[in-house]
């Protein structure tokens, strides 16, 4: 048979008691005065030792593995060897002897460290275990039933034993110490479990289907198909079947357009007459001599006859003249001066001397008055008669009194008064005013004055001749022509803008590199080391204390606190 192929060893992960034991070493490590670097290293060749152990130890049981032989046994623990306690308070107790008493004498004295580690002897019977019914009926277990009695030490020794470990406080010193080689237990290696979650047990099914499963259900799909091929047919190889060439078609002709608008331009060229050229040469007409021998162009005066007068036909109120009635001028009020007034020479007011007079200070007068005015009112309270009872007779029950009946008037139906009805008969009243004075006043206009007639009289009108001189060109100024000068004028100003800024951004680097170069030779001077001359001080002078040596005296020791 072949011989197995060795696996590759893979060095197993560190347990948590390797890195604990790590740990605490660091810990040791940093308490000593030592450099990073060389903590460094040995916490590298620490790690090293320890994974080569390990790896010597898995090689040593796979080859026991391999050969076939019995798993190492474990090593044994000694079982735990009981001591006693010893008290440091054992030494320090006083024997209390009393000799005259009887009692004391009964009394014997038992160690009680001795005491601690005695048990009673077990009540169980040696031998087989003998099953017992169970005895439902008893019920439950009464307080009276306690066990053997454990002494106090004994339980506390238990608790503490119960206590795991790493609830206990660690000292410092085992910390410095590091971790003890005694016990270091042999790292064992980790089976990894599955972690029985409850979570399973409450998951709700899955209605999706997973990726496997659809990847499963399409490659049963695939097996399941079964591919079938068709029979050949023998007349394509023959040549029988040739596939038929489609008929080819004409070439497209384009055809141009027949737009109605085109039919139209050319029934209109058609329906133009042939135009004649015009011929544009200049030719001077004769200058008429009528012109310097009479006055040409004016027409002849004719005789107007006179004005008839008509009634004018005024159909509308808008031709008829209104003349504007022209405004009193109120003539300017003289200005009247008001009179001087008269006044008297000023005099003034002597002050008067008048002299307070200091009167004591007591309410005994409005006391005293206040007394009167009660007086008085109780007088005239007891002076008042007193109205005597007197009853009234009893109702007549023979005959009953009802009350009258109101009888309500039925409601009378009244017209609404609206506030719209007076606004609307108040404007009709305004209307009607209006219309008869407006009726008036075309009744006063219709009525005709003829103006008397003024034309008969004056000078019939003559035309003045113009006295026309040679038109001379004036000259003219284009708007590109104004807007070129106004361009040069800008483009102008913005040069000298940007000369002057050029100009300014220039100082203002002359000046910061002046400044730099102060600040330079500032600094240089001021990083010059400059010795300070030595300081003369004024010499110190010893002077002898004037104060008095300390007198020893004996302490005064109290007995009261000797034994």
């Amino acid at each position: 048979d072949p011989l197995p192929q060795r696996p590759q060893i893979l060095p197993l992960p560190l347990p948590p008691t390797l890195h604990s034991k790590i740990q605490l070493y660091m810990l040791s490590l940093n308490f000593r005065q030592k450099s990073t670097e060389q903590q460094e290293l040995e916490r590298i060749e620490a790690l090293q030792k320890e994974v080569a152990e390990q790896r010597r130890k898995n090689e040593a049981s796979y080859r026991a593995a391999l050969a076939g032989s019995q798993p190492p046994k474990k090593h044994v623990l000694s079982t735990t060897i009981p001591k006693e306690f010893h008290f440091c308070s054992d030494s320090r107790l006083k024997n209390h002897m009393d000799v005259g008493s009887a009692e004391d004498n009964s009394y014997k004295e038992v160690n009680f460290t001795s005491q601690l580690r005695k048990h009673p002897s077990s009540p169980a019977p040696k031998g087989t275990t003998i099953p017992k019914p169970f005895n439902l009926s008893r019920g439950k277990r009464k307080l009276d039933e306690a066990g053997a009695y454990v002494p106090m030490a004994q339980q506390i020794e238990q608790f503490q034993k119960r206590t795991p470990s790493r609830y206990h406080l660690r000292s410092r010193q085992s910390q410095e110490r590091g971790p003890s080689p005694v016990k270091a237990e042999k790292p064992k290696i980790t089976h990894p479990k599955t972690p029985q979650l409850l979570t399973r047990q409450r998951h709700r099914p899955t209605m999706v289907k997973s990726t496997a499963e659809i990847e499963a259900e399409e490659a049963e799909k695939m097996q399941q198909f079964k591919f079938k091929a068709l029979e050949l047919n023998r007349k394509i190889l023959e040549g029988a079947l040739v596939p038929k060439k489609p008929d080819s078609k004409e070439v497209t002709k384009p055809e141009g357009f027949h737009l109605e608008i085109e039919k139209r331009l050319q029934e209109r060229q058609a329906s133009k007459k042939p135009e004649e050229k015009e011929d544009h040469t200049f030719h001077p007409r004769p200058l008429p001599t009528r012109i310097l021998e009479e006055v040409v162009g004016v027409p002849e005066k004719k005789v107007l006859n006179p004005t008839v007068p008509e009634s004018p036909a005024f159909a509308l109120k808008n031709r008829v003249r209104i003349e504007k009635k022209k405004e009193e001028e109120k003539p300017p009020a003289p200005i009247k001066a008001h009179a001087v007034p008269h006044f008297l020479p000023f005099q003034p007011k002597l002050p008067v001397k008048s002299q307070v007079e200091m009167c004591p200070f007591s309410f005994e007068e409005r006391e005293r008055e206040r007394r009167v005015m009660k007086e008085k009112k109780l007088e005239e309270m007891r002076n008042e008669e007193v109205p005597k009872f007197k009853a009234q007779p009893l109702p007549d029950f023979h005959e009953v009194h009802l009350p009258e009946k109101k009888v309500v008037e039925p409601t009378k139906p009244a017209p609404f008064k609206l506030m719209i009805d007076e606004r609307g008969a108040s404007k009709g009243e305004r209307w009607e005013q209006m219309m008869k004075e407006e009726l008036k006043r075309q009744a006063e206009a219709a009525c005709f004055k003829a103006r008397p007639n003024n034309v008969m009289h004056k000078e019939p009108f003559v035309p003045k001749k113009e006295n026309r001189s040679i038109l001379v060109p004036e000259g003219f100024q284009l708007a590109t022509e104004r807007r070129a000068k106004e361009r040069m004028e800008f483009e102008k100003e913005l040069s000298e803008k940007e000369a002057l800024k050029a100009r300014m951004e220039e100082e203002r680097a002359r000046e910061r590199e002046e400044q730099e170069k102060e600040e330079t030779a500032r600094l240089r001077q001021e990083q010059v080391r400059k010795a300070q001359p030595i300081r003369r001080y004024k010499p110190m002078e010893l002077k002898k204390s004037d104060v008095s040596l300390t007198v020893p005296q004996s302490p005064n020791f109290s007995d009261r606190f000797r034994m």
